[in-house]
């Protein structure tokens, strides 16, 4: 057996500090270990997929009711993840870190998934950054000389590591690229489990992506395996799971149930689940949804999966955290402002009294906005559980309900999904993950509603509002449109961003993600 590490540029020196003989030993062993099983939950994937498009749709699993109707709790929350009103999230950059960690949010996710572009420099020097910071030693000093530190008070640090489906190519064990999503765990693991619960707190994490039981099961599998590795007592590993794929909606308990030594809360991952839906039903009849703007939290398909969610986590005990605020604060424009915080309040008003925990934002200047709405129902108490929503009967054809009342294609539409994958591919080509277009904070989940609507639109001959089809003409029409606006092909790196565009538009065979090809031009 063999490994090697294969970076597309000289090793910075501080890489060493993280790619320890230890560490490395450490994520070869996960890897060998378990990665069987991933690439075979992996093939599953793609047979479910298969079996929908023959029009076998999803249902809640009959081999399973005996979970679903048994009384079982979770694990205990652990103290510090009792109140968790705010959460920030962002990349494993180091200024962003510092500003999300002081940002007044009860927690951080920091992450190596959605909102990083994985460079080998962003993937190794964000373990370096977390290590730093969980150690209160991270500091950066901006090119205007100003320095930015930890405040006394600091959020409660997650991580999120990349999905099953990912890997990490600049890693080879045994001549294969290593599991970027062991990878991710295990350099954080080994380096800081220790260290965190020396410090009170633990090692904490958001799984994405999961499409079933079995894949929070290998999750599982894996938290036990390195706890014991690193003598570790079992369950000192907390997870929060993001419900944000269309099969995984029909699974919460037993996700719940797979590792209820193990895990804190459910997650309204909003905007990977739309893209979800689009993905699994792309050849059904009749499903392409419309527009994105006007695919909200109140038609009927995310309604009933939200108000599920809470229902299931608080039956069993864990707690339900509500779905992002992507609004980016604009310095120019007090109007825009004062909109886009009023439908922020709104959606943080309806979590709260749906009887969600807490909620997710994007940007700091959101903090108060979401903390005063959730002071405002919970008063006192650090969360609801309580309120076990037993009113709430949602069944497999409310989860499939994609009716949205009034929903309509728009040109306006079709260019903004344009406009929006373009930039956002650019920015990711570049090394960052986290982009700011159209005053929206856009990561790879929004990005993949535009290309896979786009896509969706093209083959099931779809029609605008005016009746114009949605056609491969139409598109690279606007594409080109969209690209002079944006300064034409030659600027930054948009040529090939529309070149991975045009792939994922046009296809014949959907694209699963768009990171896979993409990842090529990294």
């Amino acid at each position: 057996m063999s490994t090697s590490v294969q970076p597309s540029e000289p090793l910075a020196p501080q890489f060493a500090e993280i790619l320890t003989p230890e560490a490395t030993a450490f994520v070869e062993q996960l890897h060998r270990q378990f990665n069987p099983t991933r690439e075979a939950l992996l093939g599953r994937r793609a047979e479910r997929q298969a079996e929908i498009d023959k029009g076998a749709l999803p249902d809640f699993l009959s081999e399973t009711a005996q979970v679903r109707s048994a009384e079982w709790k979770v694990a205990p929350t652990p103290a510090d993840l009792q109140k968790r009103w705010v959460e920030i999230t962002g990349p494993v950059d180091r200024k962003m870190m510092i500003n999300d960690l002081n940002s007044g949010a009860n927690g951080f996710m920091a992450d190596f998934e959605d909102s990083l572009s994985p460079t080998w420099e962003n993937v190794v020097l964000g373990q370096l950054n977390l290590k730093d910071a969980i150690r209160r030693r991270i500091e950066f000093t901006n090119p205007d000389g100003r320095v930015y530190q930890l405040k006394e008070e600091t959020a409660v640090l997650m991580v999120r590591p990349r999905g099953w489906h990912l890997t990490e190519k600049h890693y080879l064990v045994d001549g294969a690229p290593i599991s970027a999503s062991l990878f991710d765990f295990g350099l954080y693991f080994f380096h800081n489990a220790h260290e965190l619960i020396g410090r009170g707190t633990g090692p904490y994490f958001y799984l994405p992506k999961l499409e079933s039981h079995h894949e929070a099961r290998l999750w599982n599998d894996v938290f036990n395996y390195a706890q014991d590795r690193l003598s570790i007592p079992r369950g000192r590993i907390r997870a929060t799971v993001l419900i944000e794929t269309m099969p995984a909606a029909f699974e919460m308990e037993e996700i719940l149930y797979e590792l209820r030594d193990h895990i804190a809360a459910l997650n309204a991952g909003r905007w990977d689940y739309i893209f979800s839906f689009i993905k699994k039903l792309r050849n059904q009849p009749d499903t392409p949804l419309p527009d994105r703007v006007q695919i909200t939290m109140t038609v009927p398909f995310m309604r009933a999966y939200s108000e599920l969610l809470v229902k299931t986590c608080h039956r069993r005990g864990a707690h339900a955290i509500g779905g992002m605020a992507a609004f980016i604060p604009s310095r120019k424009d007090s109007q825009v402002n004062e909109a886009a915080l009023a439908g922020v309040r709104k959606d943080k008003e309806r979590e709260a009294t749906d009887g969600f925990e807490g909620t997710w934002v994007a940007h700091p200047d959101l903090v108060p906005v979401a903390m005063e709405v959730f002071e405002r129902v919970l008063g006192e108490k650090p969360h609801q559980k309580d309120r076990l929503r037993e009113e709430v009967q949602t069944g497999a054809a409310d989860l499939l309900n994609t009716h949205v009342p009034e929903g309509k294609v728009t040109e306006a539409g079709l260019r903004n999904n344009v406009s929006v994958a373009l930039q956002y591919l650019n920015s990711w080509l570049q090394g960052n993950g986290a982009a700011a277009v159209f005053n929206l904070m856009e990561d790879v989940a929004t990005a993949e509603i535009s290309r896979a609507q786009i896509w969706q639109w093209i083959h099931s001959d779809a029609q605008l509002d005016d009746g114009r089809p949605v056609s491969r003409e139409l598109y690279e029409q606007i594409r080109e449109d969209e690209l002079t606006k944006l300064g034409g092909a030659e600027a930054g790196r948009l040529r090939e961003a529309a070149e991975i565009l045009d792939q994922l538009a046009l296809g014949d065979e959907f694209t699963e993600f768009l990171t896979i090809p993409a990842y090529n031009y990294l």
